[in-house]
């Protein structure tokens, strides 16, 4: 079977040459207007006289998560109950297992490995003086810790998987991340030796997972009383991937602007944190995909298990990144540093997927639908 492109959108099917194009325009930008994204991100919401929400970028990444949260269908969920085991292996290895691997490997790579080629500190939101290396790895702990995003139901399609199955994943991901994201998130940078802000870390999850999650369900359920579900499928969801998409790249030629002057004196950063991000992805993937074998789960169930525990919720992980450590921190370009080696890694995983379906037994006569 071979690989069709096509069925992506425009902007999913060509993500990373536009972050490639943001990294340019974001390293020029900061070259040219030096001030132009230090004035943006000083518009902000200050608690305790310290500057917590940067307010355009809050609209810019509410704008990255709607069109995300609005496509979830909320009733399919109590129907996972007919099918638990991949429901259980996907959160098992989202929450019990991934994010101690991505601290472990990007602990391991920046940390020891890598250490002595990431030198320098920064000075984060909170005026806390860190190691440049331990920004990346807090950077590389907040993507472990947000599983999945809307484009796993791409993979999902591509792989020719259980559409069904993975809108529920994706789902109940999304409501876990409610509870675990913050709390996991606090641990995990506490033991990489970062600065915790638990008010500012508890309202990113407030403002970048609940808000556009409640926000996206009663919209949905007006819309499809008002317009019909053939109207919200193909019109409103067709204008909404794009909006995502385009505030993704707005706030990452943000980000790169404050970034330049670090890239264009270390341009083989971000080789060096692309290493264990892709390490991570690869061997979670792997893990899943050999315990959904061993689960005897179905092809149709067991590709969408292990894409989704391979993937990442870099949105989520690049909102928090902001908030917590400020637009121009090393932990916000390591989350960007995952959107830019998402897009190709996964291709490469359907691939996987497609050429080693036969190990799961016959194809159900449905997975195609």
């Amino acid at each position: 079977m071979n690989l069709d492109k096509s069925s992506m959108g425009f902007f999913e099917r060509h993500l990373t040459i536009w972050v490639l194009l943001c990294i340019v325009t974001g390293v020029a930008l900061g070259k040219l207007a030096p001030g132009l994204a230090q004035t943006l991100d000083a518009m902000a919401i200050y608690v305790n006289g310290a500057p917590v929400v940067s307010i355009p970028i809050a609209i810019c990444l509410f704008f990255m998560m709607y069109p995300i949260m609005v496509k979830i269908d909320f009733s399919e969920v109590v129907k996972a109950s007919r099918n638990p085991r991949p429901v259980f292996l996907t959160l098992f290895v989202n929450w019990a297992v991934k994010p101690f691997t991505m601290l472990g490997i990007a602990t391991l790579f920046l940390g020891v490995f890598f250490k002595d080629l990431l030198p320098g500190t920064e000075v984060v939101k909170d005026g806390t003086e860190v190691e440049l290396y331990r920004s990346y790895i807090s950077g590389a702990i907040l993507l472990g810790i947000a599983p999945c995003t809307a484009m796993v139901l791409v993979w999902s399609y591509l792989a020719r998987a259980n559409q069904g199955l993975t809108f529920v994943m994706v789902a109940i991901n999304s409501l876990t991340m409610l509870v675990l994201y913050g709390v996991l998130g606090g641990w995990l940078l506490g033991v990489n030796r970062m600065p915790v802000p638990w008010q500012a870390l508890l309202l990113s999850v407030g403002i970048y997972v609940a808000l556009p999650l409640v926000t996206g369900y009663f919209s949905r359920r007006w819309i499809m009383k008002a317009k019909g579900p053939v109207w919200f499928n193909e019109k409103f969801l067709h204008f909404l991937t794009p909006v995502s998409i385009s505030a993704l790249l707005v706030t990452l030629v943000l980000l790169f602007s404050f970034k330049g002057a670090t890239i264009l004196a270390n341009p083989l950063t971000i080789l060096w944190i692309a290493i264990p991000l892709a390490m991570q992805t690869l061997l979670i993937f792997g893990v899943t995909y050999l315990a959904a074998k061993l689960l005897k789960l179905r092809y149709e169930d067991a590709a969408p298990a292990a894409m989704i525990g391979a993937s990442n919720h870099f949105e989520v992980a690049i909102a928090t990144a902001v908030m917590l450590f400020g637009l121009s921190s090393g932990a916000a370009l390591a989350t960007v540093v995952g959107v830019l080696i998402e897009v190709p890694l996964m291709l490469f995983l359907v691939r996987v997927c497609q050429n080693t379906r036969s190990w799961f037994g016959p194809v159900s006569p449905t997975s195609d639908t």
